[in-house]
């Protein structure tokens, strides 16, 4: 008998990459699918930034980097932190990966012992959990509706703190929602947890600069509470990176040295030509980052103009990142005469085989009842898609009469 791990066997897929897969083997079949299920911008990475990389490699950057990444990334990425968020890292604090996904596994695998409690405001980011579990933590949940923004309250932080509490996870702005916590709101969230000094907050920062509303703001910024606070960021998002695979954190040095001793054992440094293209993106113009932000909005806009025609999707405003996640219960206990719609997955199958449109559902974010829909593609295939889905919906009984 083949046995694998329990570990392993404990583990979920992404629904997010499994959604993916799922939309390319319909691809490869013939099917032109539309899929809205990563969270990958759609635009070519700059080219100042591709010229640095090449540079890398004609200047022989081909060596092994130091785990935690060159010195004088660490000092752009100190830099960037001290002169955008007014977060003061030094660069022994700072610690590169292989993407902000594995910037949060070395950040809870150093922290968390098995037992230890993690509290997740919901919706959270599909990975968070499965990480946690890896840990061997024990997650609690704090929900969140479309109601309350898809935010949490420093209140509801406090009551869900027990002895046993050792993290807080959140994203701002969020995957899956968009939402984001103003300065005032995170101000409150950091004066609870500065009461409790064992609780380490790992703030995943990953969409900063996609933001709508104003001025991005980092929790880590308040003094009283630095020391308890993990920054996690990188260039996947905001320069159109996904593929060069580079994160990084700002974090106590203590818990730095732990990341940097934790990834020694598991990758050693992320790419060398990724550094050198790291650090010409974090000294890029705005201007770059900002054409992108306003096309994201306009994509925003109408998608958000479109589903609104489209009967069953209950809405909100994400303020931020690329992602509309809307309510869906009204479309429950719904059939098209094949397919009988129960939960938001049977949705998004019916959607990816019906209006051959892939989205992921709720319940991979610790939500039920709501679809997560990415807009980092094209208005014309958005345009395309919110039809498409919008025909299919129609075509539910009982609910549209």
């Amino acid at each position: 008998m083949k046995k694998l791990s329990d570990r392993i066997n404990s583990l979920a897929e992404s629904q997010t990459i499994a959604m993916s897969r799922k939309s390319r083997e319909l691809t490869e079949k013939g099917i032109d699918v539309i899929s809205l299920a990563l969270g990958e911008p759609d635009f070519n990475t700059p080219d100042n930034i591709k010229q640095a990389a090449k540079k890398g490699i004609d200047d022989n950057f081909s060596h092994y980097p130091p785990v935690a990444g060159y010195l004088d990334l660490r000092k752009a990425v100190s830099k960037k932190f001290k002169e955008q968020n007014g977060l003061d890292y030094s660069p022994e604090q700072i610690v590169v990966s292989t993407g902000a996904k594995q910037s949060i596994a070395n950040a809870v695998l150093s922290l968390i012992n098995p037992g230890d409690e993690v509290l997740i405001p919901t919706p959270y980011w599909v990975s968070y959990l499965e990480i946690i579990k890896l840990a061997e933590g024990i997650p609690v949940f704090i929900p969140s509706t479309i109601e309350t923004d898809f935010k949490v309250s420093a209140e509801q932080i406090e009551k869900a703190i027990t002895p046993k509490s050792r993290m807080l996870i959140y994203s701002s702005p969020s995957n899956p929602t968009g939402s984001l916590y103003t300065k005032d709101e995170l101000e409150k969230i950091a004066r609870v947890i500065a009461k409790y000094p064992d609780i380490i907050i790992i703030s995943d920062e990953i969409y900063e600069h996609i933001n709508f509303v104003g001025k991005h703001e980092s929790i880590g910024q308040f003094d009283f509470i630095k020391d308890q606070v993990v920054t996690i960021n990188g260039v996947s998002k905001a320069y159109a990176m996904t593929g060069w695979r580079l994160g990084y954190i700002g974090a106590p040095l203590y818990i730095a040295k732990a990341c940097d001793k934790m990834q020694g054992q598991f990758t050693s440094a992320t790419s060398s030509i990724s550094q050198r293209a790291a650090i010409a993106a974090l000294e890029s113009p705005p201007e770059i980052v900002e054409d992108m932000r306003k096309k994201f909005l306009q994509r925003r806009d109408l998608v958000l103009r479109l589903l609104k025609d489209i009967p069953g999707f209950k809405l909100n405003i994400p303020a931020g990142a690329f992602y509309i996640f809307p309510e869906i219960s009204q479309l429950l206990n719904t059939t098209d005469g094949e397919t009988v719609i129960k939960n938001a997955d049977d949705l998004c199958m019916y959607l990816l085989n019906k209006a051959h449109v892939g989205l992921v559902p709720g319940e991979a974010f610790g939500a039920p009842g709501y679809i997560r829909i990415s807009y980092a593609t094209s208005e014309e295939q958005l345009t395309l898609a919110a039809k498409r889905i919008k025909d299919a919906v129609f075509k539910l009984k009982p609910f549209w009469k």
